[in-house]
């Protein structure tokens, strides 16, 4: 007993501090936890939405939908090769990542306006609620094109590039969180993406003893982008709606 009392590794050990566990496998970890909240969430309306829906949706949305797939899965692979240390496969992958992001961003707003339009002259939904909600989509794909292209500016430092990166793939997590109808028509859904996010900031609290610099400047900003968006889409100020009538008309 004694032995195995003085072999053993501390509880604490495990999970704080570099080389523990919550260093080596966090990123690899919250992949797969981001990749398991976009299939739970968008199970809830893909079939109705958009595999059996009894409108046919637009064609560029089943492509919008291949590709936020495929940034998933890239973001899993990355961070499979970078804890497996595939630096060079890791690093040479990085490119295609970057292309598809800026993809990611014109489609991003290019299908808002199409699905827009759609849902207010074919669908019929009310034209105020569909005009004022184009704030998220914008939002969405604004703060994730700034911390790809960080990211791919900052790439040859380790620290600041994950971080952005992993930022970046939290912040699509709305489109996830907002199929569920309590967390949508209580306008909640960037209070779970922050959530997700705050898992990275207790991650260095417990690794690196301090919040890395990259949420201490990223996350006040964000906050008060998220909440001048939803002001946007609940309240609906008249010059936002003139700005979006005009655009999907």
């Amino acid at each position: 007993m004694a032995t195995l009392s003085q072999g053993a590794t501390p509880l604490p050990r495990l999970l704080s501090g570099r080389n523990s566990l919550l260093d080596r496998y966090f990123y690899v970890t919250m992949s797969l936890l981001i990749a398991g909240i976009v299939v739970w969430g968008f199970s809830h309306t893909v079939d109705a939405a958009l595999f059996h829906a009894a409108v046919p949706r637009p064609f560029l949305l089943w492509v919008h939908g291949a590709a936020f797939s495929a940034w998933v899965v890239f973001y899993i692979l990355q961070s499979l090769l970078v804890r497996t240390r595939n630096v060079r496969i890791h690093r040479t992958l990085g490119w295609f990542g970057a292309a598809l992001g800026a993809t990611m961003v014109i489609l991003g707003v290019v299908i808002a306006l199409i699905m827009g339009h759609f849902d207010i002259y074919t669908l019929h939904q009310n034209a105020a609620f569909v005009e004022s909600f184009l704030a998220i989509p914008f939002y969405d794909m604004l703060a994730f094109g700034t911390f790809v292209g960080l990211a791919v500016l900052w790439r040859r430092k380790p620290e600041l590039h994950r971080r952005l990166l992993f930022l970046a793939t939290c912040g699509l997590l709305d489109a996830a969180f907002g199929r569920i109808d309590y967390i949508f028509n209580n306008h909640i859904f960037f209070i779970f993406v922050d959530s997700v996010i705050a898992l990275g900031v207790f991650r260095d609290l417990l690794v690196n003893r301090t919040i890395h610099p990259v949420y201490r400047y990223a996350l006040p900003i964000l906050v008060v982008a998220q909440t001048a968006t939803t002001y946007l889409w609940v309240y609906k100020p008249q010059w936002w709606i003139s700005i979006t009538h005009a655009l999907l008309a």
